[in-house]
């Protein structure tokens, strides 16, 4: 049987949670511990790449791997051709135009052809300063540190990410656009995924139902049969109510659903006011 090779970065703020969503997924790495290139899981035709998130997008392009976990900045900033399968809800961030506090800078109609911008994003970059009319503007490529730039002459200005803008403002850097709105995304490499589509959709179709349960439980209880329509009145369910039969001396049944972890707390004492018991609150893992 064919085998996959799944890329996720080895280190930063997404390693561990891509980490976690591949192993919820039934995924669990055996050698995650042993700084090793690569991982078996417990899947035996499906192992896991640690690579920079930042090469990612050109591994899965290359083939080097058929599935990987990375950010839609670093996608459209190494212009890959891979397929997008799922958005993981997480590492949102976005990629900023900022310029120093105390500049003239105060919007993009106040940036001159003559000015420098410095930036980690080259590529996304000049896309968008071509599209606001400024082709002529230089950009000077950085590998770390871009907040400094203003402040010591490289530049007049930065591209930078930023989850909450506090970096930024701790640089006494104030936002001026977004270029781009950013988050992690499952992606694989087109042949992979026609040469080996039963594999991949399997692997995707494991990490959506991770996703699916998220912040989802399963609500069970005993309702005598004269109260039901009481508790049904109250229940709230994601694809209805499951019910069936309980062996006891009185007329009772079973009743379960699916809900969103937000309506835990109110809900539980509105079933036992209609006249349910024995509650169980269960966490879920997947949602298939």
């Amino acid at each position: 049987m064919m085998k996959i090779k799944i890329a996720v970065p080895s280190k930063g703020r997404i390693s561990e949670p891509s980490i976690n969503i591949l192993e919820k997924a039934g995924l669990g790495l055996i050698d995650k511990n042993n700084r090793k290139l690569i991982s078996k899981t417990f899947n035996e035709d499906i192992e896991v790449m640690f690579a920079r998130a930042s090469d990612i997008p050109e591994f899965v392009n290359d083939g080097v791997a058929d599935m990987g976990i990375t950010g839609v900045d670093l996608i459209n900033e190494s212009e890959s051709d891979v397929v997008e399968l799922l958005d993981l809800r997480f590492g949102q961030t976005k990629l900023v135009l900022a310029a120093p506090e105390e500049s003239n800078i105060n919007s993009i109609d106040d940036i001159t052809e003559e000015m420098k911008v410095a930036t980690e994003f080259p590529v996304l970059t000049r896309k968008y300063l071509d599209e606001k009319g400024l082709k002529d503007l230089k950009i000077v490529k950085l590998s770390g540190s871009t907040e400094a730039a203003p402040f010591i002459g490289i530049a007049d200005l930065i591209t930078d990410l930023t989850s909450t803008g506090t970096t930024l403002k701790m640089n006494h850097l104030e936002i001026i656009d977004t270029i781009l709105e950013s988050t992690i995304k499952l992606i694989a490499n087109k042949d992979s995924l026609n040469n080996k589509k039963e594999l991949i959709e399997a692997v995707s179709t494991s990490i959506k139902g991770v996703l699916d349960a998220d912040r989802k439980k399963l609500i069970m209880m005993n309702v005598k049969n004269d109260d039901l329509d009481k508790v049904k009145e109250v229940m709230p369910s994601m694809g209805g109510l499951t019910i069936s039969e309980v062996l006891s001396t009185e007329k009772t049944v079973a009743v379960q659903a699916v809900i969103d972890e937000k309506q835990v707390f109110e809900l539980v004492n509105d079933l036992r006011n209609a006249g349910a018991k024995d509650i169980l609150v269960v966490p879920i893992e997947r949602i298939i």
